[in-house]
C-alpha cells in the first residue's frame, strides 16, 4: 500500500502533464489588428500597427494566456496621414521610437476575463489592466480586448497645433488577434 500511493500520484502527474504544457499561438497578421483610437478637436482618428512582433503562449484548452510579448516600431503605426505619422515620430523624440508590452497575469472579475501587463512607451514603464475575451474554433483562437492609456503617463506632452487643435491624452488600444495553436 505504501508503494501504491506514490505510484498512483506519479501516474496522475504524468497524465496531467500534457494539459500543463503551454501551446504557442501563431498569430496571423493578415487576419489580426492592433489599433489606437484617438480623439482630436473636431475629429477622431485611428492608427493601425502595420507590423509588429508578437509571441503568445497559453493553455488553449482553458483559453488562458501564460506568456505574451509584443514589440513594435512607432514608424509602423499608420493613421492614414503621412504628415501626422511623421509628427508623431517627432513628438516621441525622433529617431526610431519603439514600444513593448509584456504579460503579467490574468484573473476573473465577475464574468469578465482580465489581463495585466507592463507596457513601455517613450522609455517609461506602466502596468495596465484590461478586459479581454478569447474564443476557439478548432485550432484557431481569437483574442479581443481594449486597453485604456493616457499618453501623458509616459512623459509625453499634450499635443497641440496652432493653439486650437489638440489630441486628447486618453487613448483606446484595441486588439483583435487571430492565430492557430501549435
Amino acid at each position: 500500500m505504501k508503494t501504491l500511493l506514490p505510484a498512483a500520484l506519479g501516474v496522475a502527474i504524468l497524465a496531467a502533464a500534457p494539459t500543463l504544457r503551454a501551446e504557442t499561438l501563431k498569430v496571423d497578421q493578415q487576419r489580426s489588428r492592433i489599433q489606437v483610437d484617438a480623439q482630436a478637436t473636431g475629429h477622431k482618428f485611428t492608427g493601425t500597427l502595420a507590423d509588429y512582433d508578437l509571441s503568445v503562449q497559453g493553455d488553449a484548452l482553458k483559453l488562458q494566456p501564460m506568456a505574451v510579448k509584443l514589440t513594435w516600431k512607432f514608424a509602423d503605426l499608420k493613421t492614414g496621414e503621412e504628415k501626422r505619422d511623421a509628427e508623431m515620430i517627432k513628438w516621441l523624440g525622433g529617431g526610431g521610437p519603439v514600444g513593448s508590452f509584456e504579460f503579467i497575469k490574468t484573473w476573473k472579475d465577475g464574468s469578465k476575463d482580465m489581463a495585466q501587463g507592463k507596457i513601455i512607451i517613450h522609455g517609461m514603464s506602466k502596468t495596465i489592466a484590461f478586459p479581454y475575451s478569447a474564443t476557439k474554433d478548432g485550432n484557431w483562437v481569437t483574442i479581443d480586448g481594449t486597453a485604456a492609456l493616457n499618453y501623458q503617463d509616459f512623459g509625453l506632452p499634450l499635443i497641440r497645433n496652432m493653439a486650437v487643435m489638440k489630441v486628447e491624452p486618453a487613448l483606446a488600444v484595441r486588439f483583435h488577434l487571430v492565430g492557430k495553436t501549435e
